[in-house]
């Protein structure tokens, strides 16, 4: 039980701000803490959902309310997922051999591609909020925080490494490997399960959802395959991001086609 606690807190210690018991990691602390990371999505989701009652409770202007919701993530987490995503975007948009773009992604310094795609990126996520009005948007929108964490958390742990060390390959060298990957499919299932329960038949949105992913993390397989040989912590990152957008346009167009209809 201790084990299993220490792995609670290291994973929330590494994946947000949230405070947590400080003491010296061991390798055996890291163990399970995978199987922790979607509850990170899980706060932020729950949050979210707060945020969006408070806001509508009061009469909060649509604006405020939703540029809010968007930077509940980056609060939570301290941006660690969105620094991933910039990285990846400077090694992909420097067209260079592979170790060079493994070369960049190890790079403190931002290039203008970080710059222009992060900003891109938040103007995209802020639009799109702005169309999600139902109680179903949210519902779906909220479950793809833990959806995403889900993912990346078994992708640590199945996919091919494009680095022999490093952050992503200790968090994945465990004689646990197996109990890990089947808590997070397990965590899969009952999430997806949830979400559709909580949206269909009214409303397609929260499949819809979780087929967005379903493209995402291919995507995000065979991209890291090709331009790293591998994935990386960066990469982790950046498939949180890109997923967790994916699905909060696939649920705006959603709703706006059903609103259509």
């Amino acid at each position: 039980m201790k084990s299993i606690l220490k792995s609670f807190a290291v994973a929330f210690s590494m994946y947000s701000k949230i405070p947590m018991p400080r003491f010296q990691w061991a390798s055996r602390d890291m163990e399970y803490h995978l199987c922790f990371f979607p509850l990170v999505g899980t706060v932020i989701g729950v949050l979210e959902l707060l945020w969006i009652f408070l806001c509508r409770k009061i009469n909060a202007s649509v604006p405020f309310t939703n540029i809010c919701a968007v930077a509940i993530p980056l609060l939570v987490t301290g941006g660690f997922h969105v620094d991933g995503f910039m990285d990846t975007m400077d090694a992909v948009h420097s067209y260079q051999d592979r170790e060079k773009k493994l070369e960049i992604l190890k790079d403190p310094h931002i290039g203008a591609f970080s710059v222009i795609c992060v900003i891109t990126f938040f103007l995209l996520a802020t639009a799109f909020t702005f169309e999600i009005k139902t109680y179903e948007g949210f519902i779906s929108v909220s479950f793809a925080f833990v959806l995403s964490r889900i993912l990346s958390g078994i992708s640590v742990i199945t996919f091919p490494k494009a680095k022999k060390n490093g952050m992503l390959a200790t968090e994945s060298n465990t004689g646990c490997k197996k109990t890990v990957v089947a808590v997070l499919v397990i965590e899969l299932i009952f999430s997806i399960a949830t979400v559709v329960y909580l949206t269909f038949p009214k409303s397609f949105c929260g499949i819809v959802s979780a087929a967005s992913f379903a493209l995402t993390y291919s995507y995000y397989y065979f991209m890291s395959k090709k331009h790293f040989g591998g994935i990386t912590g960066d990469l982790a990152g950046f498939f949180i991001c890109i997923s967790e957008l994916a699905s909060l346009i696939a649920v705006a167009a959603t709703l706006f086609v059903e609103a259509a209809i």
